[in-house]
């Protein structure tokens, strides 16, 4: 029996709820790293955006400003 291809794996995998596609995407991204590895990528990407808020280099926005803005945009 042969393997899918790659092109018939990913037209499968869009014919999935949106929820489903999140669930497999997740456990594809596991099967090629470590939850440690995971973790560790997040705590980085953390203290990053912790530094560029303490350091000014970006704006911060209160969110009814912005919830107000979708709301007009989706309306």
């Amino acid at each position: 029996m042969m393997s899918p291809t790659y092109q018939q794996v990913a037209e499968a995998a869009m014919q999935l709820s949106p929820n489903q596609r999140v669930d497999l995407a997740e456990k594809l991204w596991v099967s090629v790293d470590t939850p440690e590895a995971i973790a560790a990528a997040w705590d980085e990407e953390i203290a990053r955006r912790i530094a560029q808020l303490n350091g000014s280099e970006v704006e911060t926005v209160p969110a009814e400003p912005v919830i107000a803005e979708l709301r007009t945009r989706l309306a």
